[in-house]
């Protein structure tokens, strides 16, 4: 385009010197000399500015094309991400979408992941095993080189037969069940099932949080009953009773009566309860509305119970929960995300931000130790960052110096927190 104006502006001088050479009739010779001249003079003028114009635009043009070289230099490192972005479980996978891509800008402001720009790609799977597969493939599709996903259970489970079958590897920030990540290309942020569910009794144990407990949890669901599973075991090693226990469906999942009649009944002094916001949501509602004045306590599915639509947040007052991020903590890590969280999104992010935020500088902490490029095959890349992963060492918002082991599971401490003035606040 600037090579055509230059072409452009040569041709109008042409064209200037042919009609001064054309004088009328009644001209002298010295005039139309002086014509001729100044004409010249004219030609060479816009010429050499022409000129000039070229050179500087060519010079813009050539810098421009440096910077986009450097700047992609190492190529694109593309991260696909799953989760429930719309339904009952959308405050997860929002959650987790946006805590991963706060740490994606700042990773490509610092210059990316060994000189690679880092592109990520969120796909809605609405909490539907199926659907998350669908999501899978689109990412696939797309050239996705790791998964960042799927945030809930059943979705990561059925995702990771797919990754496995393809070699690529994946790190779900939230799913919890035992086989997120039973094959060795896959790998978890948060606690699983079974160290929700220990940790859960020793917590209540150690801290004499109660001498009876109930609980309410869902048999349909691998999360929640895997937790209980567990918890129900330690519990025998602890100094509290499990006096009722009581089990819904997924058929079955908005009257909640019978449970809390039976934990009511049993002298039930707290219930623990390994489920999803939404259903403790009603719970909560229903003890009020039967006068079950009882403390509760939960695990991460909890979180996210301040944000359900047309609930009275204050039946939620000192409620607990089992989580390794609190936002009220004045480490200088999470101040920053906290306050990034909040000036882009408009509230205090919760554990599966955190998840998700760590989730993508585990990618990176990896990809560095294995020295990941962006044109290695997702098999080379896989194999890297799955042996990488056995061998770093991550300071991350959901805790300090995690590791992990060939078994895809982290090691860090767990914390609790308590919902107080309508905030989680540690305990």
């Amino acid at each position: 385009m600037k090579k055509k104006m230059v072409s452009l502006m040569l041709a109008g001088a042409m064209m200037a010197t042919l009609l001064a050479g054309c004088g009328s009739d009644g001209a002298s010779g010295e005039a139309a000399a002086d014509t001729a001249t100044e004409t010249e003079t004219t030609e060479t003028a816009d010429t050499t500015e022409a000129a000039d114009t070229t050179e500087a635009a060519d010079a813009a043009e050539t810098a421009e094309g440096a910077e986009t070289a450097d700047t992609a230099a190492g190529g694109t490192f593309k991260i696909g991400g799953i989760g429930p972005l719309t339904g009952g479980a959308a405050v997860y996978g929002v959650a987790a979408k946006n805590g991963s891509q706060i740490a994606v800008d700042e990773i490509n402001e610092a210059g990316g992941i060994n000189g690679m720009t880092v592109e990520l790609n969120f796909q809605d799977d609405e909490l539907d095993a199926e659907k998350s597969v669908n999501a899978y493939n689109v990412l696939k599709d797309w050239g996705a080189q790791v998964i960042d996903g799927s945030v809930t259970s059943a979705c990561s489970i059925a995702v990771s037969e797919k990754t496995y079958q393809d070699q690529v590897f994946q790190l779900t920030p939230s799913g919890s069940a035992v086989d997120c990540v039973q094959y060795d290309n896959a790998f978890r942020i948060c606690f699983s099932d079974p160290n929700q569910g220990i940790a859960s009794a020793q917590y209540i144990g150690e801290n004499g949080l109660a001498s009876k407990v109930a609980v309410i949890y869902d048999s349909s669901d691998v999360y929640s009953s895997g937790i209980y599973e567990k918890f129900a075991q330690e519990a025998a090693n602890q100094p509290f009773e499990i006096v009722a226990a009581g089990a819904f469906t997924a058929d079955n999942k908005t009257d909640f009566s019978v449970q809390l009649q039976q934990a009511k009944d049993a002298g039930a002094e707290l219930v623990f309860l390994p489920i999803y916001y939404t259903e403790a949501s009603l719970i909560l509602t229903q003890a009020d509305s039967m006068g079950f004045d009882v403390q509760f306590f939960g695990c991460d599915g909890l979180d996210g119970i301040l944000g359900v639509e047309n609930f009275d947040a204050s039946l939620a007052e000192g409620v607990m929960l089992l989580t390794p991020f609190a936002a009220d903590a004045t480490d200088d890590l999470t101040v920053s995300f906290v306050k990034e969280y909040n000036d882009r999104f408009g509230e205090t992010p919760n554990q599966f931000a955190a998840d998700g935020y760590d989730t993508i500088y585990t990618i990176k902490a990896a990809a560095e130790k294995a020295g990941i490029t962006a044109d290695m095959s997702n098999e080379e890349i896989c194999a890297a960052l799955s042996q990488a992963m056995t061998e770093i060492t991550v300071d991350g918002l959901t805790g300090d110096g995690i590791t992990w082991d060939a078994s895809g599971e982290p090691t860090k401490a767990p914390k609790a927190v308590v919902i107080k003035d309508g905030a989680y606040a540690a305990m």
